[in-house]
């Protein structure tokens, strides 16, 4: 991947998650370590068997309740017997939430950037150039510094000539400035339209064009693009580009001259020039049309309200505990993308620090890091993160491939403390108590936490589902609990959230305060509310989260969304859940992704993919099911550090990876190592791929075949490898 990456971490970044330095003190213990793991493993277990005895009964996290519309089977957050709308009282639209806690936080530090001290340019054996930065510590400017150059841009864009009937659109990586100007623009009550900084050229003209953006405000690096589709930009008057450290930004040519072309800082001085009174949004206004880069054709733009967004951030708020101004939390994934920017939102409102960062420069051994100095986590020491599943995926996978490369005593080690952490997360009385739990952290896994600055206490988990395994692995190497979050763009990421105190693995926890869940029957792919031992169905999202509906595609919108005879919006997701006995929502399959074979079987390509992932060697996977067959093919994007170590030990001889993936014999053994994972995971025959395709290259976004969160875009991915699929089932 490039440095523009727009998606949400990246394979580089993750290749250097497993380096020698977090594991080298564990060698330091040798002998006396074990010794000691073994003398707690066994003796505590023994001392303080009586003191915990007896089960702890099952908390209530969501109840069942009569709401209007289709019928099916609805739920609600337990904490609360009315949906909450606001944060507090009068933070009814984003523009009052921002000045609000901008003056009551005023004097707090706020948003933090990293000063650019130098940059290099260093060449592989391979010939390809890689920069390498070396970066200062965090900048910050309070809570009242922002306020004040909000105010600022928002009247320079006036000043400088933006139509207030028209809509601005930001089209950029995550930075300080991209959230200011999204606030100087809700300030005058102008939509914001979001792009992805890794959109496309015609899913870019597309978006612009549809959405009728008469500004638009980028990085500077994204000049030449524009300038290379300017003839095909029918509505852009005004582009405002942001500064950055040690780049030329005289690089727009005379095509684009019919545009008002000016700098972050120069509208800002125009603004504090000449102010102008702010303009208020109402909280049913259009605050963003959000293009996703969703799995099929162009991307759509889902209208968001004011008031969807703070719903969101006051149902989150309330299910969050002990959340305060002295939280700091790491900024790096997209803010395009629903998910980051209803964690900024959320983090406004908390009134706490924010620091921004990027996939490559995460951590020490981020792939854009100088040797030697300090990756943006180390720098910033967060407690708050977000993350998406298939990202902690690989950190597991990372760190557990570097233990089992070192082997011996650090892995006895590792293994023992694993375990004995394990059964304290999962309820085991003798691994919570608290000598122990300092022991393990001490000798293990600090050095693992301090991979990410060593004091998270809660990670944010969104985007798809979070295998157990993953979660587990955050749990205790992290020793943080995970909030798993379902939503949706179309519900501003508002669904379920899983409560802190909530250890229990593949549920996303029951609906936010701002919503209800409901679940409705599906009869033609026998999900039934009526089932036993829990009702299933589709999933179902009503309440003050659901957005207005799709910009410019009314068809679209009212196949999608429905109004009961009560007044309330519900939009119908497409994916299919089960609530468990305690008012918590599983996710269980996607009605897109269910196929019907030849024989009458129907198979979940999308269940089949999250099982097959726990193969050592997938990379990613889709599994493809043609219905005049009986059984199902795969594409396999193997890892390249463990296919090849595997052919590497197994005597097989290859030029370069692209010739290893054709070799029958690597094909063969990945493909026996699916039908292993296949079977763990209780998959039927027809289930798991009779044939599979390796391909040596990686998806990204960039490639357009996976999204900004990592989800693997379907249908383009059928189309580009149309032929291989033909070959499968030939």
């Amino acid at each position: 991947m490039g440095d523009s990456d727009g998606g949400l971490l990246n394979s580089p970044l993750l290749e250097n998650l497993g380096s020698d330095d977090y594991l080298s003190v564990w060698k330091s213990y040798g002998a006396y370590g074990i010794l000691g793991a073994v003398i707690i493993s066994i003796l505590i277990p023994i001392l303080l068997s009586a003191m915990f005895m007896g089960k702890t009964k099952e908390k209530q996290r969501g109840v069942p309740v009569e709401v209007g519309g289709e019928a099916g089977y609805a739920v609600r957050n337990a904490q609360v017997t009315d949906l909450v709308e606001v944060p507090w009282q009068g933070a009814t639209t984003m523009a009052a939430l921002f000045e609000q806690s901008c003056k009551k936080n005023s004097q707090n530090r706020y948003l933090g950037t990293r000063k650019l001290i130098s940059k290099e340019f260093i060449t592989a054996s391979d010939g390809r150039k890689f920069e390498k930065v070396h970066l200062g510590d965090y900048e910050w400017q309070t809570y009242g510094d922002v306020f004040g150059r909000v105010c600022n841009f928002a009247s320079g864009l006036v000043r400088l000539g933006h139509n207030l009937d028209s809509r601005a659109a930001i089209f950029s990586e995550t930075r300080a400035e991209w959230f200011m100007a999204l606030q100087g623009c809700f300030r005058q009550s102008i939509t914001v339209v979001t792009i992805y900084a890794s959109l496309g050229e015609d899913a870019l003209i597309h978006s612009l064009n549809e959405a009728q953006v008469s500004t638009l405000i980028c990085d500077s690096k994204q000049l030449k693009k524009l300038d290379a589709i300017s003839p095909s930009l029918k509505s852009i008057q005004n582009v405002i580009y942001f500064e950055d450290d040690g780049t030329e930004n005289d690089t727009v040519s005379g095509s684009t001259s019919k545009w008002t072309i000016a700098s972050f800082s120069e509208v800002e001085k125009l603004g504090s020039k000449s102010p102008v009174p702010p303009s208020f949004p109402s909280k049913n206004g259009i605050a963003v049309v959000m293009y996703t880069s969703g799995s099929t054709g162009l991307p759509k733009g889902v209208m968001i309200t004011h008031g969807n967004i703070v719903a969101t951030v006051a149902g989150v708020m309330k299910i969050i505990p002990d959340l305060s101004s002295n939280d700091v939390y790491l900024a790096y994934l997209p803010l395009a993308h629903v998910f980051e920017l209803a964690a900024e939102s959320f983090v406004l409102a908390i009134g706490c620090r924010l620091g921004y960062g990027s996939a490559l420069t995460l951590t020490d051994n981020g792939s854009k890091i100088k040797k030697g100095t300090k990756g943006d986590a180390s720098a910033l020491e967060p407690t708050l993160m977000t993350a998406v599943p298939a990202i902690l995926d690989r950190i597991r996978d990372g760190v557990l491939k570097e233990v089992e490369k070192h082997g011996g005593l650090v892995k006895q080690l590792f293994d023992i403390a694993y375990k004995r952490r394990l059964a304290a997360v999962e309820g085991s009385w003798f691994g919570a108590w608290g000598l122990e739990k300092n022991f393990w952290d001490i000798m293990v896994f600090q050095k693992v936490r301090a991979l990410l600055g060593g004091h998270i206490r809660f990670v944010l988990c969104g985007g798809a589902p979070l295998s157990a395994d993953s979660q587990r692995f955050i749990n205790v190497c992290m020793g943080a609990p995970i909030g798993q979050a379902y939503g949706l763009t179309e519900t501003f990421a508002g669904g379920a959230f899983s409560d802190a105190d909530d250890l229990t693995v593949g549920r996303v926890g029951p609906p936010l305060p701002c919503c209800y869940i409901k679940l409705v029957s599906w009869e033609e792919g026998g999900y039934r509310t009526t089932d036993k031992p829990m009702p299933r169905g589709e999933i179902v999202v009503g309440g003050f989260s659901v957005t207005a509906g799709y910009f410019n595609n009314q068809e679209k919108t009212n196949e999608s969304y429905k109004v009961d005879d009560r007044g309330m919006r519900w939009f119908y997701t497409g994916d299919i859940g089960q609530f468990h006995p305690d008012g918590c929502l599983e996710i269980i399959d996607r009605k897109k992704d269910i196929v019907k074979l030849q024989h009458g079987e129907y198979i979940s390509l999308g269940k089949v993919e999250a099982a097959l992932a726990a193969s050592s060697y997938v990379e990613n996977v889709m599994v493809y099911a043609d219905p005049f067959n009986n059984y199902c093919v795969a594409l396999v994007v193997p890892s390249h550090q463990v296919l090849e170590k595997w052919a590497q030990e197994a005597g097989i001889s290859y030029k370069d990876f692209s010739e290893l993936c054709d070799k029958v014999e690597a094909v063969s053994e990945v493909q026996q190592s699916l039908t292993k994972v296949g079977k763990a995971a209780k998959l039927d025959k027809f289930e798991i791929p009779a044939k599979i395709r390796l391909l040596p290259e990686p998806w990204t976004p960039e490639s357009g075949l996976v999204t900004a969160a990592l989800k693997i875009k379907r249908e383009q991915l059928k189309a580009m490898f149309k032929d291989e699929l033909q070959k499968l089932y030939a």
